[in-house]
């Protein structure tokens, strides 16, 4: 291990110093928009009970509206990935960013319930649109030796925009309430206008790129079946991620009775752990496989859902958060490199954001199950067998599918 920190170390070092085709900014754009978005994600798994309390509503009630976002993130792959093959992948970048930034500022807006769950739909299409585009447009400039490692710093965007959210929650929302932090969700915006003067379009795709909708269709068709793989791939994941996040500050408000800011401390400081974990399993996939990272990592989670659900004390409690967080965001810090090694070049920016998307539908279901399942046993207990459960299906799904472990993307049409 101590080896692999080392390697990590200069792997790190030669990441910052090498010269190669913008796959930097190319990176950094990635991170951000994915980082932005979880941002305005979690504003609502942050702010879930004083939303239900503003507009007369039950947990679950509220619970929808995310099952809602997640559920609408496949269009927003379908559409925005499209776009991404047949046009490039910085354009539709950037329409996918102002696009999410201007339904979170609307979501802070919303006038009443129903309203807040249109919004929330409709912020899903963005989220879904801009996660397969920079996910391509990075993972096609990357280095191929330090794809994992990559991959492990641009998924850790989510757990960044997590943190992101909690510190946001703790400064603000004692003071002005939930509605103001949907307002620093504008923010993407900006990040648009970077992608525009500082990213360059993808050699890749210049190289790939189908010449009409007609051939992406045919190609996208010939590959229905790793298609469907990805999707079922990635429904276990991602029943384990937001199994395991999106109703964790609920659980610690219904089940330990903890306020705003011991639940916002707790769940940042869980963040700190996954993005550690995520770049470190990333990087130890360039070394012994991706598949192999996932399943180890998903038989640690397993083991520590006890100390993480049924805790006695506050240290158990922030342990099984740092530990859980560090695992699974250990895993998904894998699969940028993963789905990108696995799909053609010239649909990449279409199988694999709509496949991963499509993941998230088929997943979308299990917050809005584990709120129900709250009221009839507890939270703890719903949190405990759910992520058992997804995390079961997450390794029988890692096993039994394919890898190409840096795999070349060349310059030629699938």
């Amino acid at each position: 291990m101590a080896k692999a920190i080392d390697g990590l170390e200069l792997d790190l070092l030669e990441s910052t110093t090498e010269d190669n085709t913008g796959h930097r900014t190319a990176l950094l754009a990635g991170f951000l928009g994915w980082m932005l978005d979880a941002f305005d994600f979690f504003l609502v798994v942050f702010c879930l009970t004083a939303i239900a309390r503003e507009f007369h509503q039950t947990d679950h009630a509220i619970a929808l509206s995310i099952t809602l976002t997640l559920a609408f993130r496949p269009v927003g792959a379908f559409i925005f990935g499209a776009l991404a093959d047949k046009y490039g992948r910085r354009r539709p970048l950037m329409l996918a960013l102002f696009f999410y930034s201007l339904i979170e500022v609307l979501s802070g807006l919303a006038p009443n319930y129903m309203s807040f769950l249109v919004l929330r739909g409709l912020f899903g299409i963005g989220m879904g649109g801009e996660w397969g585009i920079g996910t391509s447009l990075a993972m096609e400039a990357a280095p191929a030796k330090k794809r994992g490692l990559l991959s492990g710093i641009l998924q850790q965007g989510y757990p960044a925009g997590y943190l992101l959210a909690a510190v946001s929650y703790i400064f603000v929302f004692p003071r002005f309430g939930w509605r103001p932090l949907f307002f620093l969700g504008g923010l993407p915006a900006l990040l648009a206008l970077f992608v525009r003067l500082r990213v360059t379009e993808s050699d890749v795709w210049k190289k790939t790129r189908q010449e009409s909708w007609k051939d992406l269709v045919q190609v996208t068709a010939l590959h229905w079946k790793l298609f469907l793989y990805i999707a079922l791939f990635m429904a276990g994941m991602q029943l384990t991620t937001h199994g395991t996040q999106d109703m964790y500050p609920t659980f610690l408000e219904r089940y330990w009775h903890y306020g705003p800011s011991i639940r916002a401390w707790i769940t940042a400081i869980s963040m700190v752990g996954a993005i550690i974990g995520g770049i470190l399993f990333g990087f130890l996939s360039d070394r012994v496989g991706r598949r192999r990272m996932i399943v180890v990592a998903m038989c640690g989670a397993i083991a520590i859902i006890p100390l993480w659900a049924f805790s006695s004390s506050k240290l158990g409690l922030i342990l099984g958060a740092i530990g859980m967080q560090f695992l699974i965001q250990g895993a998904m810090g894998v699969v940028p490199a993963h789905l990108s090694e696995l799909s053609p070049n010239s649909v990449r920016g279409f199988l694999v954001g709509f496949g991963y998307q499509c993941g998230v539908l088929l997943s979308s279901c299990v917050v809005y199950i584990e709120a129900l399942l709250a009221i009839h046993i507890s939270y703890a207990w719903a949190m405990a067998g759910t992520a058992l459960i997804s995390l079961l299906l997450a390794i029988l799904g890692t096993v039994s599918g394919p890898e190409r472990r840096g795999a070349t993307f060349k310059s030629y049409r699938e």
